[in-house]
């Protein structure tokens, strides 16, 4: 056996579980307090990734831009990011006269839950995931579509022309690019076999995907950082919110801490799609092997999953932000001609090259 299989969640799991039934003798509370719990660890895990994000934006901007960055408020600024929370928590929420009130209140809610619901089927560790849907990929894909719902409902109901002009934008943004996530997923599914993000973590145990697909799945993960860039609004998509056109764009009349969950779930879906990216690219918490090579193999072991998982994570990340700090901001017909023209046609044809391989077995 492996020696990283060692680094397993299921015993903590195990004991849990084991912990809270002598506790809790009815089977349904039971599982009404776990899964209470499941939900609370994981909010607040997501809101302290946040603001790890936070800063870590902040700081990679800072070494784009030859500057220093956050640097007062806390050690190397690292309270910053609690100075603004604090900030927004005590900053008054303003609801416009004119508004839907209900629908307004309703958006930001929409947009955090459907960024959250988008974690469940990852796996952080082996046998760490808190649900393993057989149908991952397609769950994935259906639940993160929900969140432009929530975009529209928030730049419709301010009757605010630019928050119209920003949700408007970003619907047609987030439609389109969709289409190249989905065929960049389509070509692991192909090469996999499975449409469970386990299944497919599992089936990169011998080598990632990146590596031992070849040219067409390096093609699939480029498209799909892109692509994926640009379905959740980041920079140099950003034009759902462009400041110096839209003065906000779809959240121009939110504040506070209404305006603090639509940054939470920017977070959350920049969290998730490089998790996606990592999970199904980069072998998740699979550790790198080299064939042959006996001895650097059981050292690769020696790391704990959880730790491949979250550092080829954040490399991707870190490729994001990179985009951001680095490319001007599209046209929105520039946007669009880079999806309909470009990358979509190449994920089409990349799609028939991978099931010609997968057909031919030249991945194994």
């Amino acid at each position: 056996m492996r020696i990283f299989l060692s680094y397993s969640f299921s015993a903590l799991a195990t004991f849990i579980h084991s912990f809270l039934a002598g506790l809790i003798s009815n089977g349904m509370f039971l599982l009404v307090t776990e899964m209470v719990i499941t939900g609370v660890s994981l909010i607040v895990f997501l809101v302290l990734l946040c603001f790890f994000l936070g800063y870590m934006e902040r700081r990679v901007a800072a070494f784009m831009e030859i500057r220093l960055g956050p640097n007062r408020v806390g050690p190397q600024g690292t309270l910053q990011i609690v100075a603004d929370t604090v900030k927004l928590l005590f900053k008054e929420g303003l609801t416009p006269d004119s508004s839907d009130k209900f629908l307004f209140n309703l958006a930001p809610f929409i947009m955090v839950v459907a960024s959250m619901l988008v974690v469940a089927p990852i796996a952080f560790a082996k046998d760490f995931q808190l649900y393993d849907i057989n149908i991952g990929v397609l769950y994935v894909s259906a639940v993160s579509s929900i969140s432009v719902i929530g975009i529209l409902m928030a730049g419709w109901s301010s009757n605010n022309k630019y928050s119209l002009l920003g949700a408007m934008r970003s619907g047609a943004q987030i439609v389109s690019y969709e289409l190249s996530v989905g065929l960049s997923l389509i070509s692991i599914v192909i090469l996999s076999g499975s449409l469970s993000l386990g299944d497919i973590v599992k089936s990169q145990e011998n080598g990632w995907w990146i590596i031992k697909g070849h040219i067409p799945i390096i093609i699939s993960f480029v498209i799909f950082v892109i692509a994926s860039t640009a379905e959740i609004n980041r920079a140099p998509f950003d034009l759902a919110e462009a400041d110096q056109e839209l003065t906000g764009g779809f959240h121009t009349e939110y504040a506070g801490m209404k305006f603090a969950m639509f940054l939470l779930s920017e977070y959350i879906n920049l969290f998730v799609v490089s998790a996606i990216a990592a999970t199904l690219f980069l072998g998740g918490w699979m550790p790198f092997h080299i064939g042959g090579l006996v001895s650097f193999n059981h050292i690769m072991d020696y790391i704990p999953s959880s730790l491949w998982f979250f550092g080829k994570t954040f490399f991707v990340i870190f490729i994001i932000m990179w985009f951001r700090w680095t490319f001007p901001r599209l046209r929105v017909d520039q946007l669009l001609t880079l999806e309909w023209k470009y990358l979509l046609p190449i994920s089409m044809v990349n799609v028939i090259f991978v099931t010609v391989m997968a057909i031919m077995g030249w991945h194994l």
